[in-house]
C-alpha cells in the first residue's frame, strides 16, 4: 500500500497534557487520557493505567456492546453492564493484547 494518509492506527493517539502511562492493553508507555473517563474507582484506574489509544479501542467496543444489548447509556442497567465490561476489557484475565497485535483497519 503506497501513498495516502497514514492510518490512525499507525500513530499513537495523543493528549493535551503530555502525560504518559504504562498502558495495560498495549504493555508499553503511551500518551494517557487527560481526565478520568468514568466516575469512581474504575475511572481512576483507567486514568492511571490506560492509554488514549486503548481508550479509543474501548469506545469502539462500547458502541458494539450498547448496540448488541440495545442499551441506553443513561439507564442504570446500561451503565452497570458497561462498567463491568470496561473493567473486564482493561483489567480482566487476558486483557492485554498480544505483542504483535495489529488493530483491524476500518473500512
Amino acid at each position: 500500500m503506497c501513498g495516502g494518509p497514514p492510518s490512525p492506527n499507525d500513530t499513537p493517539i495523543g493528549n493535551q497534557s503530555g502525560r504518559t502511562v504504562k498502558c495495560v492493553k498495549f504493555q508499553k508507555e503511551l500518551p494517557g487520557l487527560d481526565a478520568a473517563p468514568w466516575p469512581g474507582e474504575i475511572g481512576q484506574r483507567v486514568y492511571e493505567n490506560v492509554s488514549a489509544q486503548a481508550w479509543k479501542l474501548w469506545e469502539d467496543r462500547q458502541k458494539m456492546i450498547l448496540n448488541e444489548y440495545r442499551l441506553m447509556p443513561w439507564q442504570k442497567e446500561g451503565q452497570e453492564l458497561i462498567r463491568k465490561q470496561m473493567e473486564d476489557f482493561f483489567f480482566g484475565e487476558g486483557s492485554a493484547l498480544p505483542p504483535d497485535y495489529v488493530p483491524q483497519q476500518s473500512k
